[in-house]
């Protein structure tokens, strides 16, 4: 009996054991165990080295490549599985990803470490960890974290199964270092990875101009995270994106068309800043988010180089590419250069000439109102003179010319802050007045204020020519060769040449000057103007090289004039020691008898002539 009971004892010893023989010892839950991946399989299954009870301190380690062979080949060729091989301890490995042991479930399932859902907070565990990717120089900064925030990552959590996650783009058990020619994140697969969802976006970007560099080794032209970034992939909508409108041409393209590096490789020319200093680039800096930027021409993932009959800024096309935004330009826009600069670089021959002329003007208009100024002023200072001592006032300009100054001095203040606001969106005073990202209202308080001005001067000629009493003052401002000497006395009175002081009439050289420069300004200031304004009208009746002559133009104007009101005007009606704090006849009408005797002698006597009839009319 007891070698029967024996020789049953060794025969259950040398059976193979049972899930509740392990339990016996290791502490897994058979239950839970049974939902798992592996929760059909016996523990022998996977511990075959386990033949026997009691079995071995150390048994043999688990092969996953038993079922799993080819996932375990592609994990050993793997950046993981080599870093293993090479002793890195801290490496991903089965577990790390897929999870413990004896609770693997499948990827469909919501609690998988490797589902879609989770795939970020999976390989976050490593690639967000700061130690980490200090201790093996992973230069990547917070790649997980950016995922989370893009389309994707967001598109994941949200539950779409099409979107893409860590492993879609890296591939799984395979993933390889990007400079590997087989990795899936490599800039020559890159596309292919990508066109895995996009394949329509993919077969236009193959064809394209940079699809086919890449095609043919270059580094340089852009694949699909070279435009819309690699982890943190926006919506083009939102203003985060690389892609976004606003950010497009100076962010994304003008990453390497703007590069001097790249530029002097390829001859990109100097596009990118003529492009910021173009209408369309200034707009968008300043907010403008509907204004033409690079994709609006030359197209998104279909561009082609202009030769090409297909491409969208073909000359050919030309016409109907524009005529997206501006219906009805005219054909002489496909034999117009159209990256023009206004200070240099490729510009048409009137875009040169205007430039020059007024790089020459500019600096002897303002530099001679700055020398004869500041003579005068110092000058004046010298002598020390008392003005506005007896406060006797004399009429000087009657309503309807203060009227007209008050719609000039208005209208032309809003035109400079506006305009310039235009030209330096960046600049920290246009913060200030917080215009910065207002580009639609600035443009139209620019052409409101634009308006007023051109309705003041067109107030001004017909009040001119239907009173007679006031058109005087066309003939008293006629400039002639008497202003060519007051200007020589005034100079030697300043320097002390002489002791005589030179007197005016009713208005002096200075008030001559400034009324023609203005009337002048105002009529190159509305043609150029109205020209860019009515943008549509002009692309259909003239070449572009008009338009970019009428920036130039306006832009250049706009500086001779803002420095010549601030300069000259300025300084005759506030900085003037004679006159300051103000000349109030603007505001008041009548200006000081005490100065118009001294420097208008004539002039004041017929004012004070014609104040005495006028008393005496009343009088009677």
């Amino acid at each position: 009996m007891r070698l029967l009971l024996a020789g049953l004892f060794s025969l259950a010893l040398a059976a193979a054991p049972t899930a509740q023989d392990c339990t016996s010892c290791h502490e897994v839950d058979l239950a839970k165990f049974a939902a798992t991946k592996h929760g059909s399989m016996a523990c022998t299954d996977c511990h075959s080295s386990i033949t026997k009870l009691p079995h071995a301190d150390k048994p043999a380690p688990v092969k996953c490549a038993t079922c799993h062979e080819d996932q375990v080949k592609a994990y050993g060729k793997s950046i993981h599985g080599v870093a293993k091989q090479n002793g890195m301890a801290d490496t991903a490995t089965c577990k790390s990803c897929h999870g413990p042991t004896h609770q693997i479930v499948a990827s469909s399932d919501p609690a998988s470490a490797v589902n879609k859902k989770n795939l970020a907070d999976t390989c976050g565990a490593c690639h967000s960890n700061p130690d980490f990717l200090a201790k093996h120089k992973i230069p990547f900064a917070k790649p997980v974290e950016a995922y989370r925030l893009s389309v994707h990552g967001r598109e994941v959590a949200k539950g779409n199964a099409s979107a893409a996650s860590c492993s879609d783009c890296h591939g799984s058990h395979d993933i390889l270092p990007s400079a590997d020619p087989k990795a899936k994140v490599n800039r020559a697969n890159v596309a292919e990875t990508c066109g895995v969802c996009h394949n329509d976006v993919q077969a236009v970007y193959a064809d394209s101009v940079h699809g086919l560099a890449v095609k043919r080794g270059s580094k340089d032209s852009p694949t699909c995270t070279g435009c819309h970034g690699e982890h943190n992939i926006l919506a083009p909508k939102e203003a985060g994106s690389l892609v976004n409108a606003a950010r497009v041409s100076t962010v994304t393209c003008g990453r390497c068309h703007g590069d001097e590096r790249l530029n002097s490789r390829y001859g990109f020319g100097d596009k990118v800043p003529a492009f910021q200093d173009s209408f369309h680039g200034l707009a968008i800096r300043g907010g403008q988010q509907t204004a033409a930027n690079c994709a609006s021409c030359h197209g998104v993932h279909n561009i082609l180089p202009s030769a090409d009959i297909r491409s969208t800024v073909n000359p050919a096309n030309l016409q109907k590419t524009c005529g997206q935004c501006h219906p009805g330009a005219g054909d002489k826009i496909a034999r117009s250069k159209v990256h023009v600069r206004t200070a240099g670089g490729i510009e048409h021959i009137s875009v040169k000439w205007i430039r020059w002329a007024y790089y020459a003007l500019i600096p002897m208009t303002i530099g001679f109102m700055l020398f004869h100024n500041g003579l005068d002023y110092f000058a004046k200072l010298r002598r020390h003179k008392p003005h506005h001592g007896t406060g006797e006032q004399l009429p000087r300009m009657n309503k309807t010319f203060r009227i007209t100054h008050g719609m000039v001095m208005v209208s032309f203040i809003l035109l400079v802050i506006t305009g310039f606001a235009l030209k330096f969106p960046e600049a920290g005073w246009v913060k200030v007045l917080g215009m910065n990202g207002a580009g639609l209202i600035r443009g139209w308080v620019h052409r409101i204020a634009a308006v007023v001005m051109m309705a003041a001067t067109v107030m001004h000629v017909i009040h001119l020519a239907l009173v007679k009493r006031d058109r005087v003052i066309l003939f008293e401002l006629l400039p002639g060769w008497q202003d060519a000497k007051d200007i020589a006395n005034a100079l030697r009175y300043n320097l002390g040449l002489t002791d005589k002081r030179p007197t005016f009439g009713m208005f002096g050289y200075a008030e001559k000057m400034e009324y023609w420069a203005f009337m002048w300004g105002t009529v190159v200031m509305a043609v150029t103007g109205l020209l860019l304004w009515a943008q549509n009208w002009s692309l259909k009746h003239f070449p572009i090289w008009v338009l970019d002559a009428a920036t130039a133009a306006h832009w250049y104007e706009a500086i001779l004039a803002t420095l010549s009101i601030l300069v000259w005007h300025w300084y005759l009606v506030i900085f003037d020691p004679e006159v300051y704090p103000m000349d109030l006849a603007w505001l008041t009408g009548k200006a000081s008898a005490d100065h118009l005797r001294e420097t208008r002698p004539e002039y004041y006597a017929a004012l004070v002539k014609k104040q005495e009839e006028a008393q005496k009319d009343r009088a009677e």
